[in-house]
């Protein structure tokens, strides 16, 4: 099945986003369908903070690290594209398709995570992307975002009038992430007849595959949650042993054998 023929509203798979190629081979062999950088994981391992500034080219050489890595698609979370204009959204996909990736999503909000781009240099950075994806020579599957109600940005009603309009301007799916509840979830679903993807972070963690498939999603995501997840692992057995000497944490990890047989 192509990465684009996952994507089916009332159906969704599980995009699993990794921060290495040990962490993508291990969800690969565990069943991910495909696998999604994602921007503040890959941060993370560069000891920069969310929305720390990572570079195209080092953002590019990480996925084709993780493209290497696994013989499942591999979607790229490319922030706001790299730059403001949409030339540049449109190089960035350029530049997406010719090292392999299935696909790439790009955000409305610009590097300060409370600004975002006006609406209609918005819409235009969409049609320029969705533009250079139709042209590229293997099928490539564009999702655009619209980030200001998780920022703060703007309201729901004017996430759905965003994404309606990117939906025009081409994007194969959308994306609104963090909506303030399941109700407007719903709405930005019904809001496109496009694939819409879902983040499983904060409270979305809280409900099932089999929820996210009845309000019509086609895509669930993890974004930096799992990389956030292991990150508490490390936070809780740091705390012990350095506060009270205490090693418990370390005895429940996973065997090397068990690592190395999803790892090789």
């Amino acid at each position: 099945m192509s990465f684009r023929e996952m994507h089916k509203p009332g159906d969704p798979f599980i995009l699993a986003n990794a921060w290495d190629v040990g962490s993508a081979k291990m969800l690969a062999a565990l069943g991910a369908q495909a696998i999604g950088t994602s921007s503040a994981a890959h941060a993370f391992t560069l000891g920069k903070p969310d929305g720390g500034k990572v570079e195209r080219d080092v953002a590019l050489a990480h996925a084709q690290d993780l493209i290497a890595a696994v013989a499942v698609p591999v979607s790229g979370d490319f922030e706001d594209g790299f730059g403001e204009a949409p030339e540049t959204c449109a190089e960035t996909v350029r530049l997406s398709g010719e090292i392999g990736l299935a696909g790439i999503c790009i955000e409305d909000t610009i590097e300060a995570p409370h600004r975002v781009y006006d609406f209609d240099l918005a819409v235009e950075r969409v049609r320029a992307a969705s533009s250079a994806a139709r042209a590229l020579k293997d099928d490539f599957f564009f999702v655009a975002r619209a980030d200001g109600v998780m920022t703060g940005a703007y309201d729901i009603d004017e996430a759905i009038r965003r994404i309606r309009a990117f939906d025009g301007a081409g994007a194969d799916g959308l994306y609104v992430p963090m909506p303030k509840s399941m109700d407007d979830l719903k709405r930005v679903i019904d809001a496109t007849d496009k694939p819409v993807n879902v983040l499983a972070a904060g409270r979305y963690s809280k409900h099932s595959l089999k929820e996210y498939g009845a309000l019509g999603a086609a895509r669930i995501s993890l974004g930096s949650a799992l990389a956030r997840a292991t990150h508490r692992v490390i936070h809780d057995a740091a705390r012990d042993m350095f506060g009270a000497g205490d090693f418990t944490t370390l005895g429940t990890g996973l065997s090397g054998a068990e690592v190395d047989k999803l790892i090789t």
